[in-house]
């Protein structure tokens, strides 16, 4: 699980000695593991001898129950909204104290961003994370303000109260709306999704190069209410 854990989305590609550097396993032990795992499928071992994370644990990770169901169901909405706005339509869940990007529909002509499916936002920089964070439980908020707020841009919301102030809007309008907190440049807005207990499960967003991105509130939010309804449905 070490091993594992030492790929990153910033080092998804690894030496024998950076594992044992990030690890701190032994040489031999390391190789040995790593052996293993490759044989698994869960890493696999580059021409050069690098290693990267093998497709068995993608196959694996495409089962989670969480994860399917939504990104199935959420999938045919996601098309329409990117077919309509021609930017970055993402798809996030909760994972831990972070937003984890299940899905995201991209087009070459948009503004460049951070994440990727796989890769995970910080819940108060990104519209998706404060979504989430909205719709956490307290303990939440006290773990991420006291992990300190990291400050990305010169518009990042780095001051508690003023995180509270914007959290407690985000529950009221069920939107939330970012403006150059990640990126220069980049401007989102994103919406819940619920289950169907009216449990916020994920949260939906695009991303855009518009200064003007509330004007895409109306359609985010009828994507996200489509999406919860369709999951009601399901089951």
């Amino acid at each position: 699980m070490a091993i594992l854990g030492a790929f990153t989305t910033d080092r998804p590609e690894l030496t024998l000695a950076q594992i044992c550097r990030r690890t701190g396993l032994r040489h031999a032990t390391a190789h040995r593991i790593a052996g293993e795992l490759a044989a698994w499928g869960a890493l696999e071992r580059k021409p050069g001898g690098a290693y990267v994370v093998g497709l068995r644990l993608w196959e694996l990770g495409a089962l989670n129950p969480r994860a399917l169901p939504l990104r199935v169901l959420a999938m045919p909405v996601m098309e329409d909204l990117h077919a309509a706005t021609r930017q970055h339509v993402q798809l996030t869940v909760l994972q831990g104290s972070e937003a984890l990007v299940v899905e995201r529909i991209s087009t070459a002509h948009a503004v460049p961003i951070v994440s990727r499916v796989g890769g995970r936002l910080p819940l108060h920089a990104s519209a998706a994370g404060k979504i989430l964070l909205a719709h956490g439980d307290e303990t939440l908020l006290d773990t991420i303000i006291g992990e300190g707020l990291s400050r990305f841009t010169p518009a990042t919301i780095t001051d508690p109260d003023e995180l509270r102030v914007t959290l407690a809007e985000c529950r009221r309008t069920g939107v939330a709306i970012v403006r150059e907190e990640m990126s220069r440049g980049a401007y989102s807005v994103a919406t819940r999704i619920t289950d169907s207990k009216d449990r916020v499960i994920a949260a939906l967003s695009v991303v855009g190069a518009d200064p003007a991105t509330q004007r895409l509130i109306p359609a985010v939010v009828v994507a996200g209410r489509s999406i919860s309804r369709e999951l009601r449905s399901a089951r």
